[in-house]
């Protein structure tokens, strides 16, 4: 009998155990399990840099006759990436970001998104690429400037208070949010990533976002004088001109004071 008895008590606490650990599991476990993980709170499931209509800086010249050949030619645009990426291409004043950042908790909430800057040198001068004729610049969701001491995020409609001072972005498991982000700088060239502050359940994490290609997001101001300049050739690839040239298509240039 008290065996048997025994048996009962045992299968009631098991059961017991296993109603509470089920709802426990249910409602914090799966995070816990993720935590203990090493998994981030948050995952990056795209991250781009708008080059396809935005002014281009070098920081060192294309001195090499093959490297040349491929910017001025009929290659892809891949290999032409691949040039320019070489020589630490960077958006001139202006750069256009886009990241989209999914939950990876049940729960996760996005308090804070900045950019750090990890180096700071004179603005590049190897080269510049002339897309446009210097028109405005589509509204961006989220903007910062990287001349500023403490660089934050706005937004168009409140540009001298932190977005994320009065809000925040709040994310389920596997939920996703796409962020268009630009970041100015004009006073130096700039390499920067992005920080971001989450959290999840009673913990603050940092999960630190990085270009396409796992390096710094770059940026630059106008320099006086280039080693050269290009604009788009109508047969395809870059074509050189002259500073002047330069100067009379890009309203950047003059309006800095550079022609």
């Amino acid at each position: 009998m008290r065996t048997w008895l025994a048996g009962i008590v045992s299968a009631v606490i098991v059961a017991a155990v296993g109603v509470v650990f089920a709802a426990w599991f249910n409602a914090r476990g799966s995070d816990t399990v993720e935590s203990i993980s090493g998994e981030p709170p948050i995952k990056v499931g795209h991250v781009a840099v708008d080059y396809a209509a935005q002014d281009i800086t070098l920081r060192e010249a294309v001195t090499d006759p093959a490297e040349r050949a491929i910017l001025q030619g009929s290659a892809s645009g891949s290999r032409r990436d691949t040039v320019m990426a070489r020589h630490d291409r960077a958006p001139l004043e202006t750069a256009d970001l886009t990241v989209a950042l999914v939950g990876n908790r049940s729960s996760v909430r996005i308090v804070d998104i900045q950019p750090r800057v990890l180096d700071r040198k004179p603005v590049s001068d190897g080269a510049l690429f002339v897309y446009t004729s210097g028109g405005e610049v589509a509204t961006i969701e989220l903007s910062a400037d990287l001349d500023e001491p403490a660089p934050r995020f706005t937004s168009p409609k409140t540009p001298d208070i932190s977005y994320f001072r009065k809000k925040q972005i709040d994310l389920k498991q596997d939920e996703q949010v796409t962020l268009s982000m630009t970041v100015t700088g004009t006073a130096a060239y700039y390499a920067f990533d992005l920080v971001i502050t989450v959290l999840a359940g009673d913990r603050t994490e940092q999960v630190t976002i990085q270009g396409p290609d796992r390096t710094p997001f770059r940026v630059t101001g106008a320099s006086g004088a280039y080693h050269a300049y290009y604009t788009i050739s109508p047969l395809g690839g870059w074509q050189p001109i002259s500073r002047s040239g330069a100067c009379a298509i890009e309203r950047k240039l003059a309006k800095a004071g550079k022609c």
